[in-house]
C-alpha cells in the first residue's frame, strides 16, 4: 500500500474496491506515476486517483504513456484538475466506444468540435452511458427548451442525476412559470440545475413558498406537476 502511495484512511476503501487486482496489474502503478510525474501532473492529485480510478494506471506503461499523449493532444494541461480525469476517461473508452459516443451526441445537434469543447470543461460525462445521457439530453432539449450548444458548454449538468436534481428542479420552475410567478426569458435553465441546494431553496422555494406551498413537495418529488394539470409541453 506504501508503494502505491495510498492513504492509510483510504485503505480498507482500496481493499473493497481493488481486491481483484492481481500483483502484476498493481506492480505497473508504481512506474505509471513516474510517466505522470515527467509530465508534472500534481504530486497531491496521485492519492486520490489511485483509490478512485486505478484502471487509468494499471496498464503496461507503453500504453499509459500513449494515453498521456492522446489526453495532451486534446488540449488538456497535465498541472489542470481535470487532466487525471480526462486520463481515466480516455483509458476505459476504446476507440469503438468513443466513435459511437461522438455519433451519439452528433445526433443530439452537438459538432465534434462541441464535443471536444464539453470533454475538456468536465471529461467525466463521456463516462456515462448512451442510454443516461440520452435520457437527460431528452428532457434538457425537448422538454425544457435547452440549446445543444449550452449543454456542450456546460456539461456538468449531464453528470446530475435526472430523477434527483434535474426533473425536481425544473418542475418547480415549470410550476412557477404556468403560475406566472417568473418569467421564462429571465431564467437560464442549465445554470439554475447547477447551483447549490441552498441558493435554490432561497430563489425559487422559500420566496414563493406563501403564493405556491406545494414548491417543496415538489422539489421533494412527493407531488408531480401533472397533479395540478400541468406538464413540461404546455406554453408558459
Amino acid at each position: 500500500m506504501k508503494t502505491l502511495e495510498i492513504p492509510e484512511h483510504k485503505v480498507p476503501y482500496f481493499i473493497s474496491n481493488y481486491y481483484m487486482f492481481n500483483p502484476k496489474v498493481l506492480s505497473n502503478v508504481p512506474h505509471n506515476t513516474l510517466i505522470l510525474r515527467a509530465q508534472q501532473v500534481p504530486e497531491a492529485s496521485f492519492p486520490l486517483w489511485v483509490c478512485s480510478h486505478l484502471l487509468a494506471l494499471s496498464f503496461d506503461s507503453e500504453k499509459v504513456k500513449t494515453n498521456v499523449e492522446k489526453v495532451i493532444s486534446m488540449g488538456f494541461d497535465p498541472s489542470s484538475t481535470t487532466f487525471m480525469k480526462a486520463l481515466y476517461v480516455v483509458s476505459v473508452t476504446n476507440a469503438a466506444k468513443w466513435k459511437h459516443k461522438m455519433e451519439f451526441y452528433e445526433k443530439w445537434g452537438w459538432t465534434e468540435d462541441d464535443v471536444l469543447l464539453a470533454f475538456r470543461k468536465n471529461p467525466m460525462f463521456m463516462s456515462f452511458s448512451v442510454k443516461n445521457i440520452s435520457a437527460k439530453m431528452d428532457f434538457l432539449l425537448n422538454k425544457m427548451g435547452c440549446q445543444p450548444s449550452d449543454l456542450a458548454a456546460r456539461p456538468d449538468i449531464l453528470t446530475y442525476s435526472l430523477e434527483k436534481q434535474i426533473i425536481p428542479r425544473c418542475s418547480v420552475i415549470r410550476f412557477l412559470q404556468l403560475k406566472g410567478l417568473i418569467v421564462k426569458e429571465d431564467l437560464y435553465i442549465i445554470s439554475i440545475v447547477h447551483k447549490n441546494e441552498k441558493w435554490f431553496l432561497e430563489r425559487f422555494v422559500i420566496k414563493y413558498e406563501e403564493q405556491a406551498p406545494e414548491l417543496q413537495s415538489i422539489l421533494q418529488g412527493k407531488m408531480g406537476l401533472g397533479e395540478f394539470g400541468l406538464g413540461f409541453d404546455e406554453s408558459g
